[in-house]
């Protein structure tokens, strides 16, 4: 049975006593708060599914986020993007709840704070989709099972439309007039292969196989290795750039690709152009210059060496 009671002005605090169980005593600023708790972890005891909060109620969300940087930035393709999203956080109110004691008004409270700050909605996702994913991490990897995902009872930010800028007629030809020789070889690889930009920033010569027309990556976006098909003029530009000691094909890291590619587009009058545009100019050349349905660019994009039949040679 559940007691609450109201400990100084501001403060109340819930001991749980039942049979088979040890003693659970927590406080709480706000009653509504200790009424709910109290809620769960009796309906958890009384379904014999209750499992210890404790863990869970002395780690914030800080303090999970530390550790999730320390265990797993390492493993995504962009993790200065990731610890960006992570200090953003981190500056938060939210940050200093116990993971257990988040509710879904807390992330919709975060939600709230980015859009006054006229943060863009897909920007809050990509934070709201972290703090997710270190919850599930916390259930999944760390043992703290009672925990629940608060993110997932709140209603997110809807997803901006997708952009659809494409290259205009004499565009490709006055961009290439504007950007620097180094960058002039990754705009047209880009247009010739759909690849992202970080993921030009980071081929190197040892996944390159000019012979079988395939550069493989090792780390995506989404964490997946996927190889994508070289078209005759994608091998040309590939054959025409030196070989580097160090072993990666450009010198350049992505932050600088999309600066120098804005300063290019700015200088040849190119309104609202930015280098994600041209993995969808490449796409859609796909479609316009060859017979290659939906199906058959997905599975080009994903498993370029197996698809070479398919791909490649219609390419040719």
């Amino acid at each position: 049975m559940a007691t609450i009671r109201k400990r100084g002005p501001y403060q109340w605090e819930v001991r749980i006593r039942k049979k088979g169980y040890p003693t659970h005593c927590k406080t709480f600023s706000r009653k509504t708060d200790a009424d709910q708790w109290a809620r769960d972890i009796e309906s958890e005891m009384t379904r014999s599914v209750f499992v210890s909060r404790k863990e869970a109620e002395s780690t914030t969300l800080l303090d999970a986020l530390e550790r999730f940087e320390e265990e797993f930035l390492d493993g995504y393709a962009q993790p200065k993007q990731i610890k960006s999203r992570i200090k953003i956080i981190k500056e938060r109110p939210i940050a200093l709840m116990p993971l257990a004691s988040i509710r879904g008004k807390d992330v919709a409270d975060f939600i709230k704070s980015r859009e006054e700050e006229r943060r863009a909605s897909q920007t809050i996702l990509h934070e709201v989709n972290l703090i997710s994913r270190v919850f599930e991490i916390s259930r999944k990897d760390w043992g703290m099972e009672s925990l629940h995902n608060p993110t997932q009872r709140v209603n997110k930010p809807k997803q901006n439309k997708g952009r659809t800028r494409r290259l205009e007629k004499g565009e490709e030809k006055k961009l290439l007039e504007k950007a620097p020789e180094e960058l002039k070889p990754i705009i047209l690889l880009a247009l010739e292969t759909a690849m992202r930009r970080g993921e030009i920033a980071m081929m190197r010569w040892e996944h390159v196989d000019l012979k079988k027309r395939y550069v493989h990556l090792p780390k995506t976006k989404n964490g997946e290795a996927r190889s994508v098909p070289l078209s005759p003029a994608a091998l040309d530009i590939l054959k025409s750039i030196p070989r580097r000691i160090k072993g990666d094909v450009f010198p350049l890291h992505p932050d600088t690709i999309s600066k120098w590619f804005r300063a290019a587009a700015d200088d040849a009058d190119l309104k609202d152009l930015r280098f994600h545009d041209l993995r969808h100019e490449a796409t859609s050349r796909l479609f316009e210059n060859t017979d290659l349905d939906f199906m058959e660019v997905k599975v080009g994009q994903r498993f370029g060496e197996l698809a070479e039949p398919v791909i490649l040679k219609r390419l040719m």
